[in-house]
């Protein structure tokens, strides 16, 4: 019999940790994290990681479990993922993954593509480029080398560029070559919950959890991890811009805005690559029984279909 995988997905803020701890325990099974900051261990204030009380309330996987200079994808979290569930469904009917990172989503859900692993050494020929050359450089060599995926990235997307780079130099074929975007079959089923507040409401929570996190010491955190500047993990909203001030570029108030300025523009990009996946059913997070009602009868919907 096929279990059942609850995915609890959304933009930044919207309110997935408290609803996800309630869910847990309505299913009575752990919390598989789907941030991919918060897979890095320090980074505790900036990316809103769960709790002491709430990881003792419900038991979570793939919080904290990296050091910061690792390098991770989300073809590494599907293969993590995947295993981690054969195992869990053993002893649980149903897995809860809750989180906003949309590849490492899709890369569950549906798989990502077989793109082949980059070697170190290509990786540092790749960066050292990047830091000698400058992006720029890097963008219209991608345009010679895969003009078809040129076409369509954003050129000011560093990480995107620079790992498109890395596979035509690891491969010798062109990164679109390893996009077939084909939709790989999972042992289990899947409900898809989405949360989503009205705009003005969601950038709200956004703007009072930037304030939060500044009160709760978010700035020392960024200057006890500066030295990891350079590694993808502090790539991220929040770290970038304080990173600014304690270089003595920015102003600490404009750093605040500015956080809260792009934290409002990410959680926008989340909620438009969401609203494709036709599978999602929406709710406002504070619709709480709505929710539970609705899971519960898709379960019972899937029990049916086995008998």
């Amino acid at each position: 019999m096929k279990k059942t995988l609850v995915v609890i997905l959304g933009p930044t803020g919207v309110g997935k940790t408290e609803l996800s701890l309630s869910l847990a325990e309505m299913l009575g099974c752990p919390i598989i994290n789907c941030d991919s900051r918060q897979l890095f261990a320090g980074l505790k204030i900036g990316t809103a990681a769960p709790t002491p009380e709430q990881l003792q309330r419900v038991q979570h996987y793939f919080v904290s479990t990296l050091p910061l200079d690792a390098y991770y994808s989300a073809a590494q979290y599907e293969a993590d993922v995947l295993q981690l569930t054969q195992e869990l469904f053993k002893s649980h009917d149903a897995l809860l993954l809750s989180g906003g990172s949309m590849m490492y989503i899709d890369a569950v859900c549906q798989g990502i593509d077989d793109i082949p692993t980059v070697s170190e050494a290509v990786r540092t020929k790749i960066k050292e480029r990047l830091a000698n050359e400058g992006l720029e450089a890097l963008v219209e060599e991608l345009q010679k080398l895969d003009p078809e995926y040129y076409a369509i990235v954003d050129k000011k997307n560093t990480r995107r560029v620079v790992h498109a780079l890395e596979i035509c130099h690891m491969s010798g074929q062109t990164y679109t070559s390893f996009r077939t975007r084909n939709q790989k079959p999972r042992p289990f089923h899947i409900i898809k919950i989405g949360l989503n507040r009205p705009r003005e409401e969601l950038f709200a929570r956004i703007n009072a959890r930037v304030d939060q996190m500044m009160t709760e010491g978010l700035l020392d955190e960024v200057k006890e991890y500066a030295s990891y500047r350079d590694c993808n993990a502090l790539n991220t909203v929040g770290y970038k811009e304080l990173l600014h001030v304690i270089d003595g570029e920015w102003e600490l108030p404009m750093a605040v805005e500015r956080i809260k300025k792009n934290t409002r523009v990410y959680a926008k990009k989340q909620l438009t690559w969401f609203q494709r996946d036709t599978s999602i059913e929406w709710f406002h997070p504070d619709d709480v029984d709505k929710i539970k009602q609705y899971i519960n009868h898709k379960l019972h919907e899937e029990i049916l279909a086995k008998d």
